[in-house]
């Protein structure tokens, strides 16, 4: 028999302001801790030397985690010029420098190069699995780590300030697999000197943004006073840009079960009016929808034919 997972049925999403020197890892565990929540994940995860957004979720929220992850990310970050790192960030030991300092013109004239779709070689310091073993492990052990270029979609990319001649302040939005360390490197390079990240900030992770966020010590006073569920946001805030179904309790029961429920004109219509189908075999159109029940999630599925079709279902009560 299964061991019982200890813990209470805590759902939500609480969006962190992860402090620095801390894992992303290790933040999930102490937001599970202050719920005692018995399930506990993140969408996209922080390094120990960035600070910022770090949306967790708990318990049924932990569903909705791969649409979270797929939205936009910005991120606000420092390059110091003139020296390349093992790690392309601060915490690595420094493997090559260079005298040129760019200003703040020929910086800014250099980033229309890096947005739209691009091509990225992450960082050997990455958790990318090479041979079933995380890259990151095997750069700590001394091998030489070759990484294979990816694609990857920079929306936006602007210089905010250029503190000094060693420092400039860049924010960049950007797609899902996108390496802040890596376009360090790549503009100190097109630049013709070297660099690294100094400093790195997420302000947003698809509709998560700073003005919502708590930091830890704040929530943790929040939990000594009893108040820790005041941070805690609905499961389906992840899915604000999903069609939403609003359906009835006897429909509620029947997705719950699994099975697909019958769709009237009027809300296949509704769907169709709050997102743009994509195509699929023959000439039949799918959607991704969210079931809600009294606002409450009820399933994510398939509007198809005429019918909802249940593919995850939240054990979730009003």
């Amino acid at each position: 028999m299964a061991r019982r997972r200890k813990g209470d049925d805590i759902h939500g999403w609480v969006i962190l302001d992860k402090p620095l020197d801390m894992t992303s890892t290790q933040a999930v565990s102490a937001v599970r801790r202050i719920y005692n929540a018995k399930k506990a994940g993140h969408a996209g995860t922080l390094d120990p030397l960035a600070s910022g957004i770090l949306p967790i979720a708990l318990g049924e929220a932990t569903k909705t985690v791969p649409f979270a992850v797929e939205g936009s990310k910005i991120y606000r970050f420092t390059i110091k010029w003139g020296e390349r790192t093992t790690t392309l960030d601060r915490e690595g030991e420094v493997v090559a420098t260079s005298d040129v300092r760019p200003t703040p013109e020929q910086v800014a004239a250099v980033l229309p190069d890096f947005t739209g779709e691009i091509q990225q070689i992450p960082p050997a310091f990455s958790a990318i699995k090479v041979d079933g073993e995380r890259a990151y492990d095997l750069a700590r052990s001394g091998e030489d780590v070759q990484l294979e270029a990816r694609p990857i979609q920079i929306h936006s990319l602007d210089l905010l300030d250029c503190p000094d001649a060693d420092m400039a302040v860049l924010e960049m939005r950007c797609g899902k697999g996108a390496y802040v360390r890596s376009m360090a490197r790549d503009i100190a390079h097109a630049l013709g000197t070297e660099g690294h990240v100094a400093a790195l900030r997420r302000i947003r992770v698809g509709g998560f943004a700073e003005a919502e966020s708590t930091r830890l010590d704040e929530l943790e006073e929040m939990a000594h006073k009893g108040a820790a569920s005041e941070a805690l946001l609905p499961v389906q805030t992840a899915l604000d840009d999903i069609p939403a179904l609003a359906i009835t309790e006897e429909e509620s029961f029947q997705l719950k079960l699994g099975r697909s429920i019958v769709l009237l004109p009027r809300q296949a219509q509704e769907l169709k009016a709050q997102r743009r189908p994509r195509e699929i075999a023959g000439k039949d159109c799918t959607f991704t929808a969210l079931a809600l029940c009294d606002g409450v999630a009820v399933a994510l599925g398939d509007a198809r034919a005429g019918k909802f079709q249940p593919s995850r279902v939240f054990n979730l009560t009003p």
